[in-house]
Parts: structure tokens; C-alpha cells; sequence
């Protein structure tokens, strides 16, 4: 089998992922092609992306994914590495950055992409540290500039309304930009008011598109792909995110075993007072810094809410006022369906619950400590004149207790003697 090529991607030393020898290599069933061509894939920003590497020789055992800007030369092109191919990095410790190194991770020959940014759309190949090519995908990631609350459809959405979701923006003679909408999530909370969500990405519809950034319809190429000639580059629409309300029944729970219900019986509870096992998580975090939560377990497309205590946390609320109403501007849920705040304050500090599918998944305590950075001097923290009006109270208190103190046992002193006297 040979390897499909590119020219122009400089030497690297790399290390990858090793594959286990005695496990048997299900990624080798699938002839690679000779000419490399790319898989168009397109995503809101904020999700984490994952790319699979479908295809790479039997004989190849660690695989090295490349990445190359859009429009960029092939000197460009560089190599993604974790230094350690099998490291597996903790979402919780990913940095709130824009360096696509610091969010990224190999696994099982698959690149994961942690709260991809705008800056991350590109071409990426799956290949060799010998620089043998096998796959590539060319990545399209599109911010939404604002979330939209549907109350219902107007007459003109109505007459824009295409099959499958998708409705028309523009049409030119040479291509159309349209907007497809994927089906709407379920309801992201049971039981109190929650809402729904659906995300329209945007693509172009041409017969002028580049035949190797392919999707599966040949004439179809999301709009930020490099399959859009640049002679179309005047095509400025984004994404649209959708949110709608909804009020579910939570759905009825499956009985504990007979032996858990018999001991609970024996202690003396009623199997209505048994605890639904929910995971507890506990985070520290300076404050004055971007901090992100995200819901352990969440993947694509999944729904997701987060509550403060026993105030929920609503999408719509931002929309409406720009801010929540009972929640600082600072803090807000992104495309993502991350909870973050911008940046995080002590008075942030508390129990926070995330809820995946329309039910709840897990508990985390949060707290939010002041921090001194090694380039921030004390007296620069806002609470230091109050510290130091404590301080100097506190001195002040001690210094007139230890004076009083010193009066008594004086005057005490002073008692004895003229008792002696008088006594003499």
C-alpha cells in the first residue's frame, strides 16, 4: 500500500501514538487513497472535535497528525505533537487559551480538539513522522456573533423553510449560501423550565467548488472551506444558534434492587428518601482569571444546563437582557455549552450542577481564591485598604487592651503600698 503525498512539509521529529501489537489494527481494513484529498467537516466553535484517522497502513504502528492554516503555504504546515502520543489530557487542566497545542490531544490514532476556537480552521492530515500522508480533513469552525430565542416561526422564515432544515441567505448566479439547521436538542432540564437548542451552520452550494476539500455532496462545501474558489470570498455569514423553552415531565426512575429497599426498610427509611447518586466534583480557582466548567460527560450535540445552587442558568435570559437577571454579565454559557466566567470572583464561589440529556449529572463545588500573581504587587488587590484598615484596628485594640492592662497593674501596685503604709 502506498501512501498518498504532499510536497512541501518540512522534517520534524516527532513522537505518536504507538499502537499495541497484540491487539489487531481495525484501522488498516481500509485502503487509503493515492491522491489525498479532504474530508470537508464543519463545526460551531466552543465543541470539541474529533477527527479519526479512517484509514493508515497495516505495517504503520503510530500515526502524527499535520496542520496547516487555510490559504497557507505548505511551508506552513506543521506538526502536532503531544510528546507523549498515549498522553491523555484532562479537560478540567486544558487552558482557557488560543493556542491550539495547549487543547489538543492524540488518542487511538484520533485528534481530539478541546473548545475549538476560529483559529483552529484548517487543513489537518493524518500521517507519519516519515511524512507519509493517509487522510486529511479540512475543518471549517464558525462562531455564532449572537444566540437567537424562538418564540415560533414568522411567515417569511416560513417561506425560506427548505427540506431538511436548511433555508436559503443569498443566491448569486455562480452559488447560493444557505443555512442548515440540525433537529432540535431535547429539553435540557425535567421537571422545571429548561430549554432547547439548534444550531444552523452555513454552507455554499456551487458547481465551482474545488473537487479535493470534498463533502458528501460534491456540490455542497461548508462556507469557510477551502473548497469555496476566492473569487467567492465576500460570503460573510455565520452560524445561527436557536434557543426555545420547554417543560418536561422527568421521566420515572427504574426501582432500586429488592435487597437495597429490604436494608433501607431495616434502618428505618422508606425507598423514597434514597438519594439519587449524583457525582460530586470539587474545583479551586484563582480569582481575576478566566475559568471554564464544563459537564463531565458532555460530547457533540448533547444537551446541556447549569444551575447555580437552585437558580438555573437560562440561554434565553442573555439573549433578552444581555446579561442574566440574577447573574453577573461575567458569567454566561457559550456555544459550547461551557459555563464560563469572564473573568471568575470570590463571590462566585458555590455549588454548581450541570444537567446532560434532561437530567442531572453532576455536582461541583466550586471556590474561588484571591491570588497573587508574581507580577502583581499586594496593595494592587482591590480588598488590600480594607486588610489594612483590619490590621491597623486590630493594633490599635491589642495596643489600648495591653496600655489598660498595664494602668491596672499599676493602680493595683499603687493600692498595696498604701495599704502597707497605713498598716505601718
Amino acid at each position: 500500500m502506498v501512501a498518498a503525498q504532499v510536497v512541501g512539509v518540512f522534517p520534524v521529529q516527532v513522537w505518536s501514538y504507538e499502537a499495541p501489537e497484540d491487539k489487531q489494527d481495525v484501522f488498516a481494513s481500509r485502503a487509503c487513497p493515492a491522491f489525498l484529498t479532504f474530508t470537508n467537516a464543519a463545526y460551531i466553535v466552543g465543541v470539541t472535535v474529533e477527527l479519526p484517522c479512517h484509514c493508515k497502513p497495516q505495517e504503520v504502528q503510530s500515526v502524527v497528525w499535520f496542520f496547516r492554516k487555510h490559504r497557507g503555504s505548505s511551508d506552513e504546515t506543521r506538526a502536532l505533537t503531544d510528546h507523549h502520543g498515549n498522553k491523555l489530557l484532562d479537560t478540567s487542566q486544558v487552558l482557557h487559551s488560543s493556542d491550539l497545542r495547549s487543547r489538543f490531544s492524540i488518542r487511538l490514532f484520533s485528534l481530539l480538539i478541546f473548545r475549538a476556537a476560529p483559529t483552529d480552521s484548517g487543513l489537518y492530515i493524518c500521517g507519519s513522522a516519515h511524512q507519509d500522508f493517509f487522510y486529511g480533513y479540512d475543518l471549517d469552525l464558525q462562531e455564532a456573533p449572537t444566540l437567537s430565542f424562538t418564540h415560533r416561526f414568522s411567515q417569511e422564515s416560513r417561506k425560506k423553510i427548505r427540506y431538511r432544515g436548511s433555508f436559503i441567505i443569498y443566491s448569486q448566479p455562480l452559488y447560493q449560501v444557505f443555512i442548515s439547521f440540525q433537529s432540535w436538542s431535547v429539553c435540557d432540564r425535567c421537571g422545571v423550565p429548561g430549554e432547547q437548542v439548534r444550531v444552523g451552520l452555513c454552507y455554499v452550494h456551487s458547481r465551482f467548488l474545488h473537487v479535493r476539500y470534498r463533502w458528501a455532496n460534491q456540490t455542497v462545501a461548508s462556507c469557510g472551506s477551502e473548497a469555496v474558489p476566492t473569487s467567492f470570498s465576500l460570503i460573510k455569514q455565520g452560524p445561527k444558534v436557536e434557543v426555545k423553552s420547554c417543560n418536561v415531565t422527568c421521566p420515572n426512575e427504574a426501582p432500586p434492587p429488592s435487597k437495597l429497599i429490604a436494608l433501607m426498610a431495616f434502618l428505618g427509611y422508606s425507598s423514597a428518601s434514597m438519594p439519587v447518586p449524583v457525582p460530586v466534583f470539587y474545583l479551586s480557582h484563582p480569582a481575576e482569571r478566566v475559568l471554564t466548567l464544563g459537564c463531565p460527560g458532555a460530547r457533540l450535540n448533547m444537551a446541556v444546563a447549569w444551575d447555580q445552587g437552585s437558580k438555573q442558568i437560562y440561554r434565553s435570559e442573555q439573549i433578552s437582557g444581555g446579561n442574566f437577571s440574577n447573574f453577573s454579565p461575567r458569567i454566561k454559557i457559550d456555544t459550547g455549552h461551557h459555563l464560563v466566567f469572564h473573568p471568575a470572583k470570590t463571590q462566585d464561589s458555590g455549588v454548581y450542577y450541570c444537567w446532560l440529556q434532561g437530567r442531572q449529572a453532576a455536582e461541583i463545588h466550586l471556590l474561588v481564591y484571591l491570588h497573587l500573581g508574581h507580577d502583581q504587587p499586594v496593595w494592587s488587590q482591590p480588598d488590600f485598604p480594607a486588610a489594612i484598615q483590619t490590621v491597623f484596628k486590630s493594633y490599635a485594640v491589642m495596643t489600648a487592651v495591653f496600655c489598660l492592662l498595664l494602668i491596672c497593674r499599676a493602680g493595683i501596685k499603687h493600692l498595696r503600698e498604701t495599704t502597707e503604709t497605713h498598716l505601718d
